[in-house]
């Protein structure tokens, strides 16, 4: 890439000049013309050492993103040059390092290369069921219409990944903040009545006894038990990367009952919103399969994707290699039947997705209503049971006073 300084004309006679970054001379007075630009001077100046690049570390959330591609389906809808869009949009960004990324894809498009190829450089932001749409876009000449889709696709997935938060979250944070009490009481309040039993020489009944037993336990092994839980957390987590790993983990959600459910709706619906926008957006079947299995988020439901996509390959059908995955529930399969049958198979996917996700809502506002008095019972018994039976031998001394 060079560094250019042009002077032209627009259409209304106004003059134009700036530096701009392109691959060749040529390029940039093809970049300049689509603009309604017409050159009178491109000088190089020399060779641009690097295009801003998306930093590692560095994340675009999928709100911005989603907001991104709305605004620039919009732009692109209303005739805005390409260029000038991703100009005025990561003018825009406050996220500092997607207007970065934004800056290097206009240099890229700038310099003659398409839009989605220039997308693919940045990985990170922009997945392959991204720049793939992008890509059937540009060619069919309909890249508002795909980016309204995917914008749509991405706001429907942020609300499904905010019903496994939903589902995941609530209850993981009520146990951990229980052990946090539990370990402070056991840690900090149970040595204070250990030491006033002691004083006292009253009998322990076994309540008590255990719990004491269990904070001499926390005391001398504390420490340790804390560096085993980290390491036990890093080992699942290296453990769930290796793909046999991720394989054991997902199939034990999907049997864990009740969340196991909800988990295999989620995908589910997944994979009928991603499958179906591919589709309706004119990716091949076969490359829309694939993308479906990488974001289908279930170690099991990608391998059952993956099966299907090479019965596919092979001649087949889709319902009756889905069908034999066992992931995929009956419902499922009929529906996606008829619309293969009608040759309606994008929107009888889109259906199933919104059937799914509306079985997702309802699935997770029952869960944690369910689990709602189940947690209260579970605080009540293991807090309430440490305190009573710390208080257990001071009701036995009141009760000897009395007499």
């Amino acid at each position: 890439m060079s560094r250019f300084e042009f002077r032209g004309t627009s259409r209304t006679g106004q003059t134009i000049s700036g530096v701009r970054v392109a691959a060749s001379r040529e390029a940039l007075d093809s970049t300049l013309r689509r603009e309604s630009i017409t050159p009178l001077k491109i000088v190089e100046k020399g060779r641009e050492i690097a295009i801003p690049k998306f930093k590692w570390g560095e994340k675009v959330k999928a709100k911005e993103l989603a907001v991104f591609t709305r605004q620039f389906s919009v732009m692109i809808d209303a005739g805005l040059p390409l260029v000038q869009c991703l100009e005025i949009l990561s003018s825009q960004q406050e996220n500092k390092a997607f207007a970065r990324m934004l800056a290097g894809v206009r240099g890229t498009v700038e310099g003659g290369s398409s839009l989605a190829n220039a997308l693919r450089q940045h990985p990170k932001a922009f997945d392959d069921l991204y720049t793939n749409m992008v890509e059937a876009g540009e060619s069919g000449g309909i890249l508002d219409t795909i980016l309204q889709r995917l914008s749509t696709y991405i706001e429907k997935a942020v609300k499904l990944k905010r019903s496994v938060q939903s589902a995941m979250i609530y209850p993981a944070a009520v146990v951990l903040i229980a052990a946090g009490v539990v370990t402070l009481l056991l840690w900090k309040v149970v040595p204070i009545f250990t030491t006033l039993f002691a004083g006292l020489g009253v009998a322990l009944p076994l309540p008590t006894r255990i719990v004491i037993a269990l904070s001499h336990f926390v005391a001398s092994f504390g420490p340790i038990l804390i560096v085993l839980v980290i390491l036990l957390g890093v080992g699942l987590r290296w453990y769930y990367r290796t793909t046999s790993g991720r394989m054991v983990i997902d199939a034990l959600i999907l049997k864990i009952p009740v969340l196991g459910s909800v988990m295999r709706k989620i995908s589910v619906a997944r994979f009928s919103r991603t499958l179906g926008t591919l589709i309706t957006s004119g990716v091949p079947m076969l490359e829309a399969m694939d993308i479906t299995s990488r974001t289908s988020g279930n170690a099991v439901v990608e391998r059952a994707i993956a099966q299907v996509r090479k019965a596919i390959e092979g001649g087949r059908t889709i319902v009756d290699p889905l069908r034999e995955t066992g992931v995929f529930p009956n419902m499922v399969v009929q529906m996606i039947g008829v619309g293969e049958h009608t040759g309606a198979l994008d929107a009888m996917l889109q259906k199933v997705a919104d059937f799914y996700e509306d079985e997702v809502d309802a699935a997770v506002g029952d869960l944690l209503t369910a689990l709602e008095p189940m947690i209260i019972l579970f605080l009540g018994v293991v807090v309430g049971g440490v305190v009573i039976s710390m208080y257990l031998p001071l009701f036995s001394l009141i009760g000897k006073l009395a007499g």
